[in-house]
């Protein structure tokens, strides 16, 4: 995204319009992207990534499609074979969400939770900023029903109107 279309033709030796059109062609494949986000590596965000041994790993992922805190989830093979990146302002909440939705689940049978410390490189990261704020979580909770809100060991989640973070 640094370089112009005229820059990377000059150091390829085609011409600028032949850059164009393979950019196009790169970007309507979904090839190329821009993202916009947060590079994490700067900030004072929480960020975890959870091993999971599951029965069903999509249908661990599919709990977190819509989940403001879920970065990205991978299928891997081995011991633990689903991967999971969540970030938040607060690290309790989490753990609290990786409690109430992966620990607790009956298709999941051992769980790592891996705190980030620190970074090798920048690390973009997109937020789902949210809109509109409901009673009701994407994943179908509800805060204020919540032992760990209720105690004030989670935040709560970013989508509800019991969101007591910054953030979000």
């Amino acid at each position: 995204s640094e370089l112009s279309q005229s820059e990377i033709a000059h150091f390829l030796k085609i011409s600028q319009p032949a850059v164009a059109a393979r950019l196009r062609k790169l970007k309507n494949k979904g090839i190329i992207m821009h993202q916009i986000g947060v590079n994490l590596r700067e900030t004072k965000l929480g960020f975890v990534k959870i091993d999971v041994s599951t029965k069903n790993s999509g249908k661990i992922l599919k709990l977190f499609e819509k989940c403001p805190l879920f970065v990205n989830g991978f299928i891997t093979s081995g011991k633990r074979n689903l991967c999971l990146f969540l970030v938040s302002e607060d690290l309790a909440s989490l753990d609290a969400c990786i409690d109430c939705h992966v620990r607790s689940n009956p298709n999941v049978s051992d769980v790592e939770f891996s705190v980030i410390l620190s970074f090798a490189r920048d690390f973009v990261s997109p937020l789902k900023m949210i809109h509109e704020k409901t009673e009701v979580s994407p994943c179908g909770g509800r805060c204020d029903k919540c032992s760990y809100y209720k105690s004030d060991r989670c935040l709560g989640c970013p989508n509800t109107i019991y969101y007591r973070g910054v953030l979000f």
